[in-house]
């Protein structure tokens, strides 16, 4: 029979087996994990220097649009600065001579219609108004064409 250090000894014996009989299971585990890792970056490194040229020449590809979006923001500004003078042109045109002109004839048509009775707008030829004058006088029809006359 086996004696209580004996049977110890055995018990150990045992779970010193079972202990490295589970750890050689999960170093085969962790062999097979790493192989498989292995090729995964293997694959990926196969892969990524075909992706590394295509984002490359994406990246060209856009660089030159946007050399090419440049050249049309410039034009684009240009032609903003041409029609704001062009604008400014016809405004400076419009504002100043053919204002003038167009009040100096509406002027000269009023005045004339105002000189000449009978003449003019249908608010002139009418029974005699009186109009305020410089001095606050007023005078009728009959004053005005002698003052027309002098």
């Amino acid at each position: 029979m086996l004696t209580g250090g004996q049977l110890a000894a055995l018990i150990v014996a045992v779970f010193w087996a079972i202990l490295v009989c589970f750890l050689a299971y999960v170093l085969v585990r962790v062999a097979r994990l790493l192989t498989e890792t292995t090729k995964i970056v293997e694959e990926l490194g196969e892969r990524t220097g075909p992706l590394l040229d295509d984002v490359s020449a994406t990246v060209a590809a856009a660089n030159t649009q946007l050399v090419r979006m440049d050249a049309i923001t410039a034009n684009a500004v240009t032609t903003s600065e041409n029609v704001s003078r062009i604008s400014s042109l016809v405004r400076s045109v419009a504002d100043g001579p053919l204002v003038k002109a167009a009040s100096l004839t509406y002027g000269v048509r009023k005045a004339l219609a105002a000189r000449i009775p009978g003449s003019g707008s249908g608010s002139d030829s009418g029974p005699a108004v009186l109009r305020p004058r410089r001095g606050g006088r007023r005078i009728g029809r009959k004053a005005r064409r002698t003052e027309a006359q002098r």
